[in-house]
């Protein structure tokens, strides 16, 4: 076993080792901003002037300062300074300023997607999987060009939302 966690490098305790609460305190303080993240920014590359304990940060590619050497990490400030945690797959932060999730995926940030199989309200399914494509009324022994146009109108709706394949 290493001297961290393997996937947010949490410090780890060994047996005999002096100061063990200093390790046990780190450990808390990283745990601290990545559980139920949410971050002041995503993206920022210089720190703040005047950063107050538990506020946290998502940087950019090329952060300049404190932060230099630690691209898209998540920054967080406390008592003892700045704390760095390196994104992996499937981390996601509450961006405050924007008001919504932003998860790292594919080696980069991705701010605002939700991804699912379905979407559920109180039990019943409102979106699931795209279905086929609906064909464009065409032909017919009557037509009737309003009900035609406010058909297309419809599913030229469903298709811009992706709930209907084009």
């Amino acid at each position: 076993m290493g001297d961290s966690t393997a996937r947010l490098g949490l410090p780890l305790l060994a047996a005999g080792q002096a100061q063990k609460e200093l390790w046990h305190n780190e450990a808390l303080a990283l745990l601290d901003m990545v559980a139920c993240a949410g971050v002041e920014e995503l993206g920022a590359s210089a720190p703040p002037a005047t950063p107050m304990p538990g506020r946290a940060w998502v940087l950019g590619a090329d952060p300049v300062g404190a932060w230099a050497g630690h691209a898209r990490e998540l920054a967080g400030w406390t008592d003892g300074g700045w704390r760095f945690v390196a994104p992996f797959e499937g981390l996601s932060v509450w961006v405050v300023a924007e008001k919504l999730h932003a998860t790292f995926t594919g080696g980069r940030w991705v701010p605002g997607e939700v991804r699912a199989r379905r979407v559920l309200v109180d039990g019943v399914p409102v979106v699931g999987p795209q279905r086929p494509a609906i064909a464009a009324p065409a032909g017919g022994a009557t037509v009737d060009a309003e009900a035609r146009a406010g058909l297309e109108q419809v599913l030229a709706a469903l298709r811009a939302h992706g709930l209907i394949a084009p």
